[in-house]
C-alpha cells in the first residue's frame, strides 16, 4: 500500500467510530424510549428525547412535494459523501491535520444518511438542551451524535484554518504600550 493512501485511510478510524457511536446510541434510545417520550437526565437542562425527523435540520423542507423531499434528502446527501469521498481521497494538498476533523464530519453524514435508508421515520434524534432563550430559542432543536460530529468536525476545520492564516500572515500579539 501506497504510504500517501494509507496515511488516508488511517483517520478512517474516526469515520467508523463515529458510525458505530452514532448508531449505538441511536438503537439504544429507540429501544428504551418510546417516540416523543422525555426523560431527563439534568432536571429541565438536559433530556433525552426520542425524535424521528424525516426532514432535514430544523425540520427544513416538510412543505416540499415528496418527490423534491426525496431528491433533497436521499439522493443529494448520496451524492455530496461520495464527492467528499472522491475529493478526500484524490486532492493531494490535504493537509493531515485535516483529516481526523474531515473523518469526523463523514462519520457524521453517514451516521444520518443510514437514518434516511434504513428507518422508515427518518433520522432518530434524542439529545435535548435547554437554551435559556438564546436567539429566541427555550431549548435548542433536539440533535444526535452524528449532527455533533459534523459541527465539531466542521469547526475544527475552520479553526485549523483561522490558526493557519494567523500564521501565515504573521500575526504577533502585541503587548499594551506603557508610558512613564
Amino acid at each position: 500500500m501506497k504510504p500517501e493512501l494509507k496515511a488516508k485511510l488511517i483517520p478512517l478510524w474516526m469515520t467508523a467510530l463515529v458510525i458505530l457511536l452514532d448508531q449505538v446510541s441511536k438503537l439504544i434510545i429507540t429501544l428504551t424510549i418510546k417516540p416523543n417520550q422525555t426523560v431527563e437526565v439534568l432536571g429541565d437542562f438536559f433530556r433525552l428525547v426520542h425524535r424521528q425527523n424525516p426532514y432535514i435540520i430544523f425540520s427544513l423542507g416538510k412543505d416540499l412535494p415528496p418527490l423534491f423531499q426525496t431528491i433533497g434528502f436521499l439522493v443529494l446527501p448520496i451524492l455530496i459523501l461520495g464527492l467528499f469521498i472522491f475529493f478526500y481521497f484524490k486532492d493531494k494538498d490535504i493537509r493531515p491535520v485535516y483529516r481526523l476533523p474531515l473523518a469526523a464530519i463523514l462519520g457524521g453524514g453517514l451516521g444520518n444518511l443510514l437514518d434516511r435508508i434504513l428507518r422508515p421515520g427518518g433520522v432518530v434524534d434524542f439529545l435535548d438542551f435547554k437554551f435559556f432563550g438564546i436567539l429566541g430559542l427555550e431549548r435548542w432543536p433536539t440533535f444526535n451524535l452524528a449532527d455533533s460530529a459534523v459541527v465539531c468536525g466542521v469547526g475544527a476545520v475552520a479553526l485549523i484554518a483561522l490558526i493557519n492564516l494567523i500564521k501565515k500572515k504573521g500575526f504577533k500579539p502585541t503587548s499594551p504600550q506603557v508610558s512613564a
